[in-house]
């Protein structure tokens, strides 16, 4: 058998998929620039990593559920001032997620809550981290109705195994007792173990309305805050930016004031 089928067979055999549909191209390469046994092995090898390592990151974001992809190169700073940039890239070195620690995004609807935290979970997918996304009412509907059901424990496990579980729209609409109290077996869960990021338009004075009890609301708080990091947002939404610049809205957005 010629040496290059006799490559291929291997590589094929020992699934090596990407190294084998490259194999020719990089040994023409090799060939062309005189490259050394070690740099053509190295380049082979290489192609196929980063091949698998693609793999590996669409596999877990699609796991996440993202409701859609957008980085923090994508997130536009000059619009919204009120941010620190330092905070956001300590948030970036994903320490947090290594001390199972949280990050909480309070403002009005429309400033980038949601679009930060999405960015979150990006980065820690392509830095090997599992992530899910839900929104909180989601949660908590899905929660409730295991409880209803005697299965609690068997689905709360969807959302104790990621590294980090990302809640969004927390506080948009008010939660039942049932609601409160499965919010708060899930925050004690993950207490210390691992990271919640979390978005939300009502100041932490706000909560106790949240969650139609402030004794509750506290405890939830106490956990969540203990290791956290509270980014406060406060500006105009993005969605009506383009429509104030068509003349469509006469008067500024007014600013909720933030915790």
């Amino acid at each position: 058998m010629p040496t290059i089928e006799r490559l291929h067979s291997y590589l094929q055999a020992l699934t090596l998929t990407q190294a084998d549909d490259v194999l020719e191209a990089h040994l023409e390469r090799a060939a062309t620039e005189e490259r050394t046994c070690c740099d053509f092995l190295a380049d082979l090898l290489q192609a196929e990593y980063d091949a698998r390592r693609s793999r590996r990151i669409s596999t877990r974001l699609n796991m996440a559920h993202l409701p859609y992809h957008k980085t923090f190169a994508q997130f536009d700073l000059a619009f919204q001032p009120s941010i620190d940039k330092r905070q956001l890239q300590d948030l970036q070195t994903l320490r947090f997620v290594h001390e199972a620690s949280n990050v909480i995004f309070l403002g009005p609807p429309g400033v980038g809550k949601t679009h930060l935290a999405v960015a979150l979970a990006i980065e820690a997918v392509e830095a090997g981290h599992s992530a899910y996304f839900v929104t909180a009412h989601d949660l908590i509907t899905d929660l409730g109705q295991a409880t209803r059901e005697g299965r609690l424990d068997r689905r709360m496990r969807v959302y104790l195994g990621p590294k980090m579980l990302i809640i969004d729209e927390m506080g948009y609409l008010p939660l039942d007792e049932l609601g409160a109290t499965v919010f708060f077996q899930l925050v004690s869960a993950r207490y210390e173990r691992g990271a919640i990021v979390l978005t939300s338009n009502k100041s932490y004075a706000d909560w106790g309305m949240v969650f139609g009890d402030t004794i509750i609301a506290t405890a939830i708080l106490d956990r969540l805050l203990h290791h956290s990091t509270t980014v406060n947002i406060r500006g105009e939404s993005y969605r009506l930016k383009d429509r104030k610049k068509a003349g469509l809205l006469s008067s500024p957005q007014k600013e909720d004031n933030q915790a």
